[in-house]
């Protein structure tokens, strides 16, 4: 490569990064610069709040067992046949994920703000643990060294500032920041894993998800009681860390077979910082 070609590449590499750097300023800038955001107390009033077998809110509780169900398949994997890649940031994913069957269904048996707490930490846990895994598989491996425990403590400070002050303002701010970074990485970082399609389908069940439960009432209503929005949310929610379990299963089976697998940082994979 001439020095005018590797010139280039790393001014298309610079604008990546400092995009990337630009997402948390901005973030930050965001949250400091807009005043304090309470929690709505009507967002506890969900559609289906009918009790069954001594369950209160039976169908938004019961439904998170499916994140328990994706949540152990993606860390026994992790665990047992340790895949290329982030493999401890896919396991702090994995763990929130679990995490989140447990907190989300001690906040719908009797929903709060208090115990909306216990379902929105490992929900950020979960954010950043698939956001560290990203940049270190599409940015830098050695990311993942850095980043990823002061990355889940950044996710449980702002839920804990919530839970302090009743400011809901780091808590989106982090939820934002991992989101789009997501976003980003995938669209602008090239990788030679080939996994765009299972993170697509990851990001677009949770996109659903998150419009179910937008949706809440008037789902209930169109299914006449049958399920409700935040009820579907949820189902469809512990999809999307199944999308990822998958990617990192057809990892194994492409090494297995002799298949395309990257295990180390090359100029084609992905930039040296």
């Amino acid at each position: 490569m001439t020095g005018a070609s590797r010139s280039h590449a790393w001014s298309r590499v610079n604008w990546r990064l400092y995009l990337l750097a630009a997402i948390p300023v901005a973030a930050l800038a965001i949250a400091g610069a807009v005043g304090p955001v309470a929690q709505p107390q009507d967002y506890h009033l969900f559609a289906d709040r009918r009790p069954w077998l001594g369950v209160p809110n039976f169908g938004d509780a019961v439904s998170n067992a499916a994140f328990l169900i994706t949540g152990a398949l993606g860390l026994f994997h992790c665990v047992r046949f340790r895949p290329e890649g982030a493999r401890w940031s896919w396991i702090v994913f994995f763990v929130g994920v679990i995490l989140v069957s447990a907190g989300s269904a001690y906040y719908h048996w009797s929903p709060t703000n208090q115990s909306l707490v216990w379902d929105r930490l490992p929900m950020t846990i979960g954010f950043m643990g698939v956001y560290v895994a990203l940049l270190a598989e599409f940015v830098d491996r050695r990311l993942e060294r850095f980043l990823l425990i002061p990355a889940a403590l950044a996710g449980i400070a702002s839920v804990a500032y919530w839970a302090v002050s009743g400011d809901l303002r780091f808590y989106f701010g982090v939820q934002a920041l991992s989101l789009g970074s997501i976003v980003v990485i995938v669209l602008s970082f090239r990788n030679t894993r080939r996994q765009n399609r299972y993170l697509a389908a990851a990001f677009l069940t949770y996109a659903l998800a998150v419009a179910g439960d937008r949706l809440d009432h008037e789902i209930f209503a169109l299914t006449n009681g049958v399920i409700s929005g935040h009820t579907l949310k949820h189902l469809l929610a512990a999809v999307a860390p199944f999308w990822i379990y998958l990617m990192l299963r057809a990892r194994g089976q492409a090494s297995s077979s002799g298949g395309l697998v990257a295990t180390k940082n090359t100029r084609s994979e992905r930039p040296v910082l």
